[in-house]
């Protein structure tokens, strides 16, 4: 069945009355449940308790529960390396080497450590959230700032690499697309639309223009303005995405702050991350399962982190366990939260809400717009769904034959809808990727998604202006 433009109404319900309120898991909820009503013909009973099946039917779904129970975990890693003194050994290090000595330097640093991991999107901005956060803290610079920090070098770098699991997925749908004819090495296609991405890499350059130049605008100056004037990181009534027992939690009473204790499980979960990949793809790095790499990644390294508390006689089995269970605890809102994500993710899948949006642009396209519509459809669904890899595998089918038949650049269309779709995954409410930032960085979520959203539509605008004039050529 076709709902058209009711298709739209739950996700963009959900988004604008969680900016509006600042009560994300209200608003999710309520989309969730409309978009079932929608569904259910309008009958209010039915859809409530199919929006119920939705939330329980995430678990379905091994991937999504995997990416749950990484998300718990999470809390689990920060506050076993808080408490044996690895986070705070490494601020010591940093202040004892001067590594870091000004606002600046911490931004600039906390941008570098982000672009190097770039195997997984969650896992950079884990390891940059993490290692971070807490000299972000003793320099008094915005948790907002962080967060845009990890977000922006987490998907917009993941895409512009080919031997990730990015590069995969798009590499996959580009091979079935190979029946038209017009390319023979779809890697090659992956590779001819890195430099046309523009969206991904003005985001970067410009993410790095902000950490070097500590330049700021709209939201995120003001946010900037109220740490340095009054020392508060987060602003009065904001929520933080983990618990702040977790994110300030102090070292054991009497031990030795050792950097290496929150350095060698950090390097764990980053070498597991490939490792993960490779085992999972049956020693194929880009056929591995994302979801299941990032689990096996976390959990290594809280194993390791235990270990190092255990055999250095910092903490008891008993207080590992119960440091463990503690870090879960304050990440079960966040848990929660990507749980009503998928849900209404799945929602939309139902509505068509994609689809509906990606055959409204069809009546738009000519050769010389193709690229910028075919950016700016993206970013809206990818905005709506909160969901890049989703928006990739409603928009390639329909750029390249698009491409095709319109003898327009093939690698500039695919290039703008990998553009539009990672705007989406960017910044969007229901992102998973601005989830993990605004927990990794302990922010209110929705102020997180305020002081980005102007640099990411400042971006994306640009970027359509040169989708435009490429395509004009």
């Amino acid at each position: 069945m076709e709902f058209g433009w009711l298709s739209v109404i739950p996700p963009l319900f959900a988004i604008l009355l969680a900016i509006k309120t600042r009560q994300v898991f209200l608003s999710l909820f309520l989309g969730i449940v409309i978009g079932w009503i929608i569904i259910s013909n309008g009958n209010i009973l039915k859809g409530f308790e199919l929006s119920i099946q939705s939330i329980v039917d995430v678990f379905k779904d091994a991937g999504n529960t995997r990416v749950v129970i990484f998300c718990a975990l999470v809390g689990a890693l920060i506050s076993l390396t808080q408490a044996n003194g690895g986070v705070q050994g490494f601020i010591d290090l940093i202040q004892k080497k001067n590594i870091v000595t000004s606002r600046r330097h911490a931004s600039v640093f906390s941008f570098f450590v982000g672009c190097v991991v770039f195997i997984e999107s969650s896992i950079s901005c884990l390891v940059t959230g993490t290692i971070f956060h807490p000299i972000f803290e003793k320099f008094k610079i915005s948790r907002e700032k962080l967060a845009y920090i990890c977000d922006t070098t987490s998907s917009p770098i993941c895409i512009l690499i080919p031997l990730n699991a990015w590069g995969a997925y798009v590499v996959s749908l580009l091979e079935k697309e190979s029946a038209y004819g017009v390319f023979g090495d779809p890697v090659s296609l992956f590779l001819s639309t890195i430099p046309l991405n523009f969206y991904a890499i003005l985001s970067v350059l410009f993410a790095g223009f902000i950490a070097f130049s500590y330049k700021d605008f709209g939201a995120m100056k003001k946010a900037e303005r109220r740490s340095e004037e009054t020392g508060k990181t987060i602003s009065d009534g904001a929520v933080p995405m983990i618990s702040e027992d977790v994110a300030s939690l102090k070292p054991k009473k009497g031990i030795k702050h050792k950097s290496l204790n929150m350095i060698v499980p950090i390097a764990v979960m980053i070498v597991m991350m490939p490792v993960s990949l490779m085992i999972t793809g049956n020693g194929n790095l880009t056929s591995g399962s994302g979801s299941t790499a990032v689990l096996w990644s976390v959990l290594s390294a809280i194993i390791v982190a235990g270990i190092i508390s255990l055999v250095q006689r910092i903490l008891s089995l008993k207080e590992v366990m119960d440091y463990t269970l503690k870090g879960i605890s304050g990440l079960v809102p966040l848990a929660i939260l990507m749980v009503l994500a998928f849900s209404i993710g799945e929602t939309c899948r139902t509505l068509g809400t994609g689809i509906y949006v990606a055959s409204l642009s069809k009546d738009f396209l000519n050769p010389s717009v193709i690229a910028p519509i075919l950016f700016i459809t993206a970013a809206f669904i990818s905005f709506s769904t909160g969901t890049s890899w989703g928006t990739f595998a409603i928009m390639i089918p329909i750029a390249v034959p698009t491409a095709v038949y319109a003898d327009a650049s093939l690698p500039l269309s695919i290039a703008a809808v990998l553009s539009g779709s990672v705007f989406g995954d960017h910044c969007s409410p229901i992102s998973d990727t601005t989830i993990v930032s605004s927990m990794a960085s302990a922010c209110d979520h929705i102020d997180h998604v305020r002081t980005q959203l102007p640099y990411a539509v400042s971006i994306a605008i640009a970027s359509a202006l040169l989708f435009w004039l490429v395509g004009s050529l």
